[in-house]
Order: structure tokens, then sequence, then C-alpha cells
């Protein structure tokens, strides 16, 4: 391991946003499932989670964007997790936090009906057949979204891939879940700026390939 990712990790056990419990936290009660907002936020502002989030810039730019909203982004690599919330830090604010773990475990970060808004941006596409589970909006994850979202939650995907982009639009027809937009390339709708004025690291590495970046957002019920 370098040693910048060792002080990087060092850093992010002193930022008061950033939480890693362990597994046997999660497994006999992570503290903070169902009080996010009553205990951290402080507030009862909607809860919106990005699941996979990298670098956290997509969250970190939602947070400034809708200060009256809470915005929590996970992710399993604490070394790029350090960027989103050393911003945070910097910039004192105080809507977001980031959490280093698994999306597998969202139920035991999250209680039933504590998630309002669900972003997934630029997963890990799992192309091979044999990973079809691993991929974030198949119907296993779905699932595990359902035992903490809210009814009528909404689920968006940002992503250059459209192997994944197609999957996950017959996904939602199988499980005739509401399709409220779809976009083979957002770039082109500038009605959805919110969408747009927000890229990742991915994001613009993606776009300078000559990838356009492929959108929806769906009711999961």
């Amino acid at each position: 391991m370098t040693k910048r990712k060792l002080q990087r990790f060092a850093e992010n056990s002193t930022f008061d946003h950033f939480f890693q419990p362990y597994y046997h936290e999660l497994i006999s009660g992570f503290r903070l499932r169902g009080k996010w907002n009553s205990d951290f936020f402080k507030n009862e502002n909607p809860l919106v989670v990005e699941l996979g989030c990298g670098k956290g810039e997509f969250t970190v730019g939602l947070g400034r964007k809708y200060p009256e909203k809470n915005f929590i982004g996970i992710d399993v690599k604490g070394a790029r997790l350090w960027r989103g919330a050393k911003t945070t830090d910097d910039e004192n604010l105080p809507n977001i936090a980031f959490i280093r773990r698994q999306v597998e475990h969202l139920e035991h970060l999250f209680a039933p009906g504590e998630v309002d808004e669900i972003w997934i941006t630029f997963p890990v596409p799992q192309i091979k057949n044999t990973a079809v589970k691993k991929r974030l909006t198949s119907p296993q994850f779905l699932n595990r979204y359902r035992k903490v979202a809210k009814t009528s939650t909404i689920i968006h995907l940002k992503t250059d891939n459209t192997m994944f982009f197609d999957y996950t639009l017959e996904v939602i027809q199988e499980q005739n879940l509401p399709l409220l937009f779809m976009s083979y390339d957002i770039y082109e709708n500038p009605d959805h700026q919110d969408v747009t004025s927000i890229q990742t690291h991915y994001e613009n590495i993606f776009a300078a390939k000559g990838e356009t970046i492929k959108y929806l957002k769906f009711i999961l019920h």
C-alpha cells in the first residue's frame, strides 16, 4: 500500500461525516441505522443515497445544489472516498456523509423506508453473463433497495455502457416499474441540467473517448 493511500485512510478517520463500520457493528446494529436524520443530519430532509460513488464528486455536487436534501455516498474504496470527504470537510457542507461499505450491506446501514431516492452513477457493468446478479440494477439488488427505500422511491442511473443500460431497461419492463425518463445521450436533453451539470471523474474519461452518457430514472415499488 502506498504512503499516499495510508495518509488518506488516516485522514478519513478524522472526518466526522465519514463512516466505515466493521462487519460486526453492522450485524449487531449500526448506531445510525434508522437515525441518520435525527442523530446525524439533525433535520427531517429527504435522504438521498449514491451507490458506488467513487471519488464522491456527484454526491458533493448534489449536496451543493440541493441544500434542502441530505446525501450519503457509498463505496468500498476508502482512498477514492477521501476526495469527496475532503471536499465536504473543506467546504463545511453539513448535508453530506460518506460510508465505506459494500452496497450489499444497505439493509444494515438503513432502516426500512429510510431512503427517499437512489443514484447509481457509472457502476461496473459486470458484462459477463456469470456476473448478472452483481449488476446494481439486477432484480437481486432492486430487492435490496426495497428493504430500505420508501414506497415509490425514484432510482436514477447514469452510465456509458449500452449493454448495462439496455439490461436495466429490460429489468424495468419485466418488473412493470414506471419508467419516468430515458435517453441514450443525456447531453442532447438541455432540460435535464440537474443530471448534466455535475460530471464525475469517470464520466469525463468516457466523454473524452466519445462515449455517449446514458441516463434513466424509474420508480421502485
